[in-house]
């Protein structure tokens, strides 16, 4: 004990008067990968810059579309309008390529990193081995015999010297240590988040790419409607401000009906409070058109009262919530919108539109996640309706008969 006390009095010593001589250091910030690295960050910065240049023709895009709005409703404007916004979904297309490729490439240079950091880790645990080694074989000495055997003052102050160097370059490598773990835990950290968002961007690719066909499919629809005739064009936009009006005038009579009878009855008991926060009706959660959607093709005509989830023909459709059945309307015809309706307590209720076929009959109760129907949506089948553009699920939330964005409800 008398020994260390000695020690320590002239590393404090040494402390006030010197700076420590020997350090052990890892130079890790250059990496057996750096000329790798570099250049995959090199072909990082030029995918930014080419997504910078789709992010500007995107936006001129959407100037080119919002100008045509403005302006008066024409065949001609509005196959000017698809038009745009088929050029956008491209140029989406090309962004999201660019963003996947990015993603990768940065998913390559972390990966490289994290190889260089674990090459670094076990080189400081070679020098930690190495220091305790040495502190390790001074503990076994005899310090009053190092100081008997000095030929001077100096030699045992330069011994003392040398075992506060070892304790210092110890402490500074496990320092080093720890760092090094913890910036590798980020880095691998941030792979795992790189690789979910290159999975999301190929998700969104392949919807992108739907959502490519289905305008095209909406421009081909319209040409064969109206057989490029201006005229033909204003008396459809006519015929389908007409049933859209008249659907919309049958949901609000049949909720309205079926409120009071069951306010009468004192039904909404048996629902219970489970309107609150609704369940998604599929399992898609892709949006093609927003609640009024400024892009809706058919804007003019009439407000986007919904939103319309993609999803593929024949997938299940499960109620929001526990709700009574008001209206199921079933069609024979392509022309016919087939939907059902779903009273909830609240004062809300919700439509499921474009159905391909129906599971539940009108005047029953459903508890939520209860398979209702099948989507349908793709043109040309029975129940799609006349305002259809692809296969998917249309769908509303309505608060006092209003039709409200469902985003606001939906959990």
């Amino acid at each position: 004990m008398k020994y260390r006390l000695i020690v320590l009095f002239f590393i404090v010593l040494g402390l006030l008067f010197f700076s420590p001589s020997f350090v052990y250091s890892d130079n890790t910030a250059v990496g057996g990968n750096k000329e790798e690295i570099d250049d995959l960050n090199a072909q990082i910065a030029e995918k930014k810059d080419k997504i910078k240049q789709l992010e500007e023709t995107i936006g001129n895009y959407k100037k080119n579309i919002e100008q045509k709005q403005l302006e008066a409703v024409s065949l001609k404007n509005q196959l000017s309008i698809l038009d745009n916004r088929r050029a956008q979904t491209e140029a989406d297309i090309k962004l999201t390529n660019e963003r996947i490729n990015q993603a990768k490439l940065e998913i390559e240079a972390l990966e490289l990193n994290i190889q260089d950091k674990e090459a670094s880790i076990a080189r400081q645990k070679k020098i930690i081995a190495k220091i305790v080694r040495n502190i390790h074989a001074e503990d076994q000495k005899n310090y009053l015999e190092i100081l008997l055997t000095s030929d001077t003052f100096a030699d045992f102050y330069n011994q003392a010297k040398y075992l506060e160097s070892v304790y210092t370059d110890l402490g500074q490598s496990v320092k080093n240590l720890r760092i090094a773990k913890e910036d590798l835990d980020a880095k691998k950290a941030q792979v795992e988040a790189k690789k979910k968002t290159y999975e999301d961007l190929k998700a969104e690719l392949e919807n992108k790419q739907k959502d490519l066909i289905d305008q095209t499919n909406t421009k081909e629809n319209l040409l064969t409607a109206t057989h490029s005739s201006e005229q033909k064009y204003r008396i459809l936009l006519e015929s389908l401000r007409k049933q859209y009006q008249a659907i919309e005038g049958e949901v609000r009579t049949y909720e309205d009906q079926v409120r009071k009878k069951l306010e009468e009855m004192q039904r909404f008991k048996d629902l219970g409070d489970s309107a609150g926060v609704l369940g998604w009706p599929v399992s898609s959660r892709y949006i093609t058109s927003a609640f009024h959607d400024p892009d809706y093709p058919y804007r003019r005509v009439f407000e986007h009262s919904g939103i319309d989830l993609r999803a593929a023909h024949g997938s299940p459709i499960k109620a929001a919530a526990a709700g009574y059945v008001a209206r199921a309307k079933r069609c024979s015809s392509a022309s016919c919108y087939s939907y059902v309706l779903l009273v909830h307590t609240g004062n809300l209720s919700t439509v499921y539109g474009h159905m391909s076929s129906i599971s539940v009959s009108e005047d029953e109760f459903v508890s939520k996640g209860d398979i209702i129907g099948y989507t349908g949506g793709t043109p040309g089948t029975v129940g799609a309706g006349p305002f259809v553009t692809g296969p998917h699920l249309h769908f509303e939330v309505r608060a006092n008969g209003i039709p409200v964005n469902p985003m606001g409800y939906l959990q």
